[in-house]
């Protein structure tokens, strides 16, 4: 008996000491592009006979399944990317684009000895090189809807006071659907499903659910940090798994008149915002984090003047990028200031550290931008300032403006950065209001994405389904008020 409890300490004690080991050696040889030795190390004490904690397990099932996600995100071969890019640019010849492989204008990553690109290389190439960008072949038309969301900041400005930032509401129809692909999941399995929607935020309500395709739908609290409609249905044989939800709301417009000389002081203990002024999953105090905010805040004290330093460097020196899962990367703020182009979350993360590292309360908000003709998953920002509490700061619209928005005039561009430093359009569908959060009820397998939830989420069994198996769509409709 003794000697039985002895082995059994001596397993657990392997485990616990050599998983780091194992971790390491497996980012060491990802980093080499020597992806199938890392998954054989990953994979050798979940078969062989490892004493092994669940989440000891978790974590290394995840870093197992996270190679497979890199390899979907570099999947473009250099043949069939120069293809794409002969097809959309102007004149390109193949010692151009040899040029700009050596110039690192694409993201690439070699794995198992070949060469992979981003499947977004093309597109990727007219964000963050106007150059470029100008010698597109049929260019998207966005005057109009650039037009629009000038005008509709302008008027929400025109309509917000001091005493009532929330206005103009606008009510909405909602549709979400799920669709999970054929023959994913054995037949008669049952499928579990998450799909967002709208969390109740002072700008945020009325929510309502009209219809549900699963005979039993879970609603989340309406002030979860994550709130998702929970559903279950049973796989058939050659059909696909649909999970359809509908639901009513309200949103409102809001800006906030800003004055740097009305700011009070806050309470670094308030249980209410303590916490999102701590590090945590992608915000992290780095040094070349820490450098940057002590250049870009300087000896400035007052925090609404710190944070617009940092969202107009963000707004002028980051460019938009797709993006890798995030799911994928280490640390999401460090990596878009590492690169110095990234996606709207990303942008996002990166002034939420800064701001969080000056003691500035700041979360995450997410889900769509619901805007006529620019409808996409989206995120954004809320930082904390008394006396006005939480305000909306969107630094991918910041960009947008400054580098994106072609049609406007100068001083049109300027007004939208401007307004979404403490303003925000109604177009929204916010689920979140922090991320790497939890789910209710929570997952028992991998989530496809940990740090955001926007498309849903699927698994069955023990077993995440990922992306790749299932589409999403979210149809919205504006409901008008009978004159």
């Amino acid at each position: 008996m003794k000697l039985k409890l002895v082995l059994t300490f001596i397993c657990f004690t392997l485990s616990l000491q050599g998983q780091e080991n194992i971790l390491r050696r497996a980012a060491q040889l990802e980093e080499e592009g020597k992806f199938k030795e890392a998954a054989t190390e990953l994979q050798k004490p979940l078969t062989e006979n490892y004493s092994l904690s669940s989440e000891e397990r978790k974590k290394l099932e995840f870093e197992v399944d996270r190679l497979e996600r890199i390899k979907q995100d570099y999947s473009m071969t250099k043949d069939r990317l120069y293809t794409q890019v002969e097809k959309s640019i102007k004149g390109v010849t193949p010692a151009e684009f040899e040029r700009w492989i050596a110039e690192g204008k694409f993201d690439i990553r070699t794995i198992d000895g070949s060469q992979y690109f981003i499947g977004v290389s093309r597109s990727n190439l007219f964000w963050r090189y106007p150059e470029i960008a100008a010698r597109r072949i049929n260019p998207p038309d966005e005057s109009a809807f650039e037009r629009a969301v000038w005008e509709s900041c302008v008027a929400i400005k025109k309509a917000s006071s001091n005493r009532e930032p929330y206005v103009l509401p606008k009510s909405f129809k909602t549709v979400m659907k799920v669709k999970l692909k054929a023959n994913v999941v054995p037949a008669g399995e049952t499928v579990r499903a998450w799909l967002p929607i709208p969390r109740k935020f002072a700008y945020q309500k009325d929510f309502q659910l009209v219809s549900s395709s699963a005979v039993s739908t879970a609603i989340a609290d309406e002030e979860s940090s994550i709130r998702s409609a929970y559903m279950e249905q049973q796989s058939a044989k050659d059909q696909p798994t649909e999970f359809k939800i509908e639901y009513t709301y309200s949103s409102l417009g809001i800006y906030f008149k800003l004055k740097e000389e009305e700011v009070l002081p806050l309470d670094p203990v308030d249980p209410a915002v303590r916490d999102f002024t701590q590090e945590g999953p992608h915000v992290v105090f780095t040094d070349k984090m820490k450098k940057l905010s002590d250049k870009l805040a300087g000896k400035e004290k007052n925090p609404l003047a710190k944070a617009r330093k940092f969202y107009d460097w963000i707004t002028e020196n980051i460019k938009y990028s797709y993006a890798l899962e995030y799911s994928t990367i280490r640390n999401i703020g460090e990596y878009c200031l590492d690169k110095m182009y990234g996606d709207c979350g990303q942008e996002a993360l990166l002034f939420i550290t800064l701001c969080r590292y000056n003691g500035i309360p700041a979360r995450w908000q997410s889900a769509w931008f619901t805007f006529p003709g620019g409808k996409t998953i989206h995120d954004w920002t809320e930082i904390y300032v008394k006396p006005w509490g939480w305000i909306p700061v969107d630094p991918y619209m910041g960009i947008f403006a400054v580098r994106y928005m072609n049609s406007l005039s100068k001083e049109q561009k300027e007004e939208v950065r401007q307004f979404y430093f403490g303003g925000l359009d109604q177009y929204r569908m916010s689920a979140n209001s922090d991320h790497n959060q939890v789910l209710d009820p929570p997952k028992r397998s991998l989530r496809s994405d940990n740090v955001d939830f926007q498309r849903g989420e699927l698994e069955y069994g023990e077993k995440n389904i990922y992306f790749d198996k299932y589409s999403y769509s979210l149809e919205i409709e504006e409901v008008k008020k009978q004159p």
